[in-house]
């Protein structure tokens, strides 16, 4: 009997010590899963701190840049590499084809640009987001957001199209693309990129006011192009542009011949029409990149960058046969002008040490000098009022 009592107490010891180590290994996996839990947690917790610093930085930057080009790039080319993304584009709805227009002036290839897209209405944006505007993040469909990545030869896998508003209305969409096809789910949360995309949207919408209100200033109500404020301050431009590449820099002042008479004849709102007939022409004639400016009354003035003093006298002679053959229609007649041009030319040297002070007074002084030789010379022609010669160690030299 002694005996059969201890076999059963052995065997409750046993089925004890049996239990007890289940429940030890069921405590260290239980402790093993919960330890690799919270090293994903944390890990995901310092992906998230990383990913935060980086888009901090990334706005802050942003903000902190004060030209449109600058933004542009900033979003393009910065933001790619940042956010470690395979490709990126930029749609504008650009309706009157001004923010194409601010870029090109300040000498921004937009055509060049990789990834920038221009749109002249947000239809192709109604049709892809819908009227609510809200962003697509999953997988790339080339059917419907093609036009979003038209200029790269290899399409992404996952995208994040998200919306730019101003004021209700589409002004474009910032859209980024992986070749990772779980790198942009539907699943996935949006603050971050919509966060993003508010700041970009709010640094785009007011660099183009910026550039907007600017441009108004420095255009001549009247002909529509640029005034003698917007030329004094491209030429101190254009002057460390051409001795940076050490590419001539030409200047011609113009003047419309008896211009008095014209208003004395025709009325002021005659010699309006004459003055806009007269600048639309002379534009028709020079390149984008060439700044025309009207100095006041009768007066224009042209910058030609990297164009030598034969080239510029060519340009000129150009100029004044597209005007004297201009026919001029008013209410009740027609009128012919003609007009007188002024030429000088500014050749860099490589060790030149003059600053922009000393450069643009001796130009302009040349050419309207030649203009008034011109005049004198009975008008309607060209003259060449000579060379600005900067030398090292020298002072400029002018040579007629």
């Amino acid at each position: 009997m002694l005996w059969l009592l201890s076999v059963r107490w052995l065997l409750q010891l046993d089925t004890y010590c049996l239990r007890k180590n289940t429940l030890e290994n069921d405590l260290n996996t239980g402790l093993f899963v919960l330890q690799s839990h919270l090293e994903s947690m944390l890990g995901r917790v310092r992906q998230n701190s990383t990913t935060l610093q980086r888009f901090q930085a990334f706005e802050m930057r942003l903000l902190n840049l004060n030209s449109l080009a600058d933004i542009i790039d900033h979003i393009l080319e910065d933001a790619r590499h940042h956010f470690d993304l395979d490709v990126i584009s930029l749609c504008l709805v650009d309706e009157k084809g001004e923010i194409a227009k601010f870029l090109n002036e300040g000498c921004y290839e937009c055509s060049s640009k990789k990834g920038l897209i221009f749109l002249d209405n947000e239809s192709l944006l109604l049709l892809t987001l819908g009227s609510a505007a809200h962003p697509y993040i999953g997988v790339y469909k080339n059917d419907k957001y093609e036009n979003f990545f038209s200029e790269f030869e290899k399409k992404p896998a996952s995208v994040a199209i998200t919306p730019l508003n101003r004021r209700g209305k589409y002004s474009g969409t910032l859209n980024l693309g992986s070749y990772e096809a779980d790198r942009f789910a539907d699943t996935m949360a949006t603050d971050f990129v919509e966060h993003l995309v508010s700041v970009a949207g709010v640094c785009l919408e007011n660099n183009i006011t910026f550039e907007t209100i600017k441009r108004t200033s420095f255009i001549d109500s009247l002909t529509g192009i640029n005034n003698r404020r917007f030329f004094e301050q491209r030429i101190g431009e254009e002057l460390d542009r051409c001795q940076r590449n050490l590419d001539p820099l030409s200047c011609l002042f113009l003047d419309i011949d008896f211009f008095k008479l014209v208003n004395d004849k025709q009325g002021h709102q005659g010699g309006d029409r004459v003055l806009c007939a007269v600048a639309g022409a002379i534009k028709t004639q020079l390149r984008s990149n060439d700044i025309l400016a009207r100095c006041g009354g009768e007066e224009f003035v042209i910058l030609l960058s990297n164009v030598s003093e034969m080239r510029a006298l060519e340009i000129a002679e150009r100029i004044r046969k597209t005007i004297q053959s201009l026919v001029i229609k008013l209410d009740e007649n027609s009128i012919s002008v003609t007009i007188s041009i002024g030429s000088s030319t500014y050749l860099p040297n490589s060790a030149a040490s003059s600053t922009d002070n000393d450069i643009s007074p001796h130009l302009i002084k040349l050419a309207d000098s030649a203009l008034y030789k011109a005049k004198h010379k009975g008008r309607n022609c060209v003259e060449n009022g000579g060379v600005v010669l900067e030398k090292p160690a020298m002072d400029i030299v002018t040579a007629f």
